[in-house]
């Protein structure tokens, strides 16, 4: 059974608004912070207003590339549960986890075998490991084989163009699972009723949900 969804891009309040109050809400949400040429970039003034609101345990992902000192020191006193960070190295991974106290879910972005074992770097500083690819502002694809034999004691997330129809595959998995680009209509926001279709299929299969009241 897969752990959970995470629905990244959020970037207006009625799409917002409908996945918290979805009877079958993600276990995350995420909005791009501070990269600029991805199309689901929010500005600061908007994400500010965005994300205050009633999140319904929904943990909220503040996703980062190569973060300066200055958009940290000006998004740190937005409610973030998560930061999500690419381009990071381990070591200025622990120095912004132990400098903001917050979670951080380093992306490892995947095209080849010797791309994966690189998580073993953040397996001591990261909560969780994401698994996407190196166009992971396009929603391109990787192979998501070569993620086959990590440990299940890992706690992974994956992403990398999964469509909705490919939940059902991941039932044997372990993962959280992230999706984004599948969520779109063709001028790229997001599509109300693809994301209500997603969170019903999910619903049967994922493990808290099943085994929990969470």
């Amino acid at each position: 059974m897969i752990k959970g969804l995470k629905i990244c891009g959020v970037s207006d309040s009625k799409t917002l608004s409908f996945i918290l109050n979805h009877p079958h809400p993600p276990k995350f949400i995420g909005f791009i912070s501070n990269y600029e040429k991805s199309r689901r970039f929010v500005r600061y003034e908007i994400l500010k207003e965005l994300i205050n609101i009633d999140r319904k345990k929904v943990n909220f992902t503040s996703v980062l590339v190569k973060p300066t000192d200055e958009i940290l020191e000006k998004i740190k006193v937005l409610d973030f549960d998560y930061y999500q960070l690419y381009d990071v190295s381990p070591e200025r991974t622990k120095e912004i986890k132990l400098k903001y106290k917050i979670k951080i879910i380093t992306a490892i972005t995947i095209s080849n075998k010797d791309d994966v074992v690189k998580y073993k770097d953040y397996s001591n500083v990261a909560d969780i490991i994401l698994f996407d690819s190196k166009g992971y502002h396009k929603s391109e694809s990787f192979d998501h084989n070569l993620l086959d034999g990590i440990s299940k004691k890992l706690n992974k997330m994956i992403a990398g163009n999964i469509q909705i129809d490919d939940i059902p595959s991941f039932r044997d998995k372990e993962y959280i699972i992230d999706l984004s680009g599948a969520l779109e209509d063709g001028s790229g926001k997001k599509d109300i009723n693809k994301i209500d279709k997603l969170l019903n299929l999910s619903s049967k299969y994922e493990t808290q949900k099943k085994n929990t009241s969470n």
